[in-house]
């Protein structure tokens, strides 16, 4: 093994254990100890790769947001379905991830509630992260629109924001009763409305 390899093995063990961590746990309770303990990875390996816990932070994000992007691609990529079942397909597959995870929810969300008050650099990356899977959301919903599965009058990039909106809200409600109920109901609701 190289050591360009190792150090790429090293900062992936890092941040894969920190998604991790802050899912349950949170930005503040985030530990460094905690996290080389539960690694196993010395102190200054966490600061070769990361120059503080800020920035080890945002690059779990940025970590987190490659799954979401594997997730959307999966689902809204597979053209055999049609673009509303597509973007359903989404949301049920996080919806199962969630489920293994014990219903912690939506990191973004997670860490939007905790963080967005007291950092403009966590509110403004979470928010651009948002708005990258509501753009994406949105082009599915354009097929949806352009095929006459949703109403003349819906705005596809506004149901896309209320799909995110209504889903880590539904998130938030499944964390607190670990439970998957709300998720489904949320989805079953807004696609019964949304759908022509």
């Amino acid at each position: 093994m190289t050591p360009e390899s190792q150090e790429i093995t090293t900062k992936e063990r890092l941040l894969e254990a920190g998604l991790g961590m802050l899912l349950k746990h949170g930005y503040s309770d985030l530990g460094i100890q905690a996290l080389l303990s539960e690694t196993g990875i010395p102190k200054g390996s966490f600061y070769h790769h990361f120059s503080s816990k800020q920035d080890f932070a945002l690059q779990v994000v940025d970590r987190y947001m490659q799954e979401v992007h594997q997730g959307l691609d999966m689902s809204l990529g597979n053209h055999a379905l049609p673009p509303l079942e597509r973007v359903r397909l989404f949301f049920e597959l996080s919806r199962e991830k969630y489920r293994r995870e014990g219903y912690l929810g939506c990191l973004l969300g997670g860490l939007g509630q905790e963080l967005s008050g007291v950092s403009e650099t966590f509110r403004h990356k979470i928010e651009g992260c948002f708005n990258l899977i509501a753009e994406r959301i949105t082009d599915c919903l354009e097929e949806a629109h352009q095929r006459g599965e949703l109403a003349a009058d819906q705005e596809p990039r506004q149901l896309a924001d209320l799909l995110l909106d209504c889903w880590e809200g539904a998130a938030l409600r499944s964390r607190l009763r670990r439970d998957p109920g709300p998720l489904g109901a949320m989805l079953d609701f807004y696609f019964a409305v949304a759908a022509r």
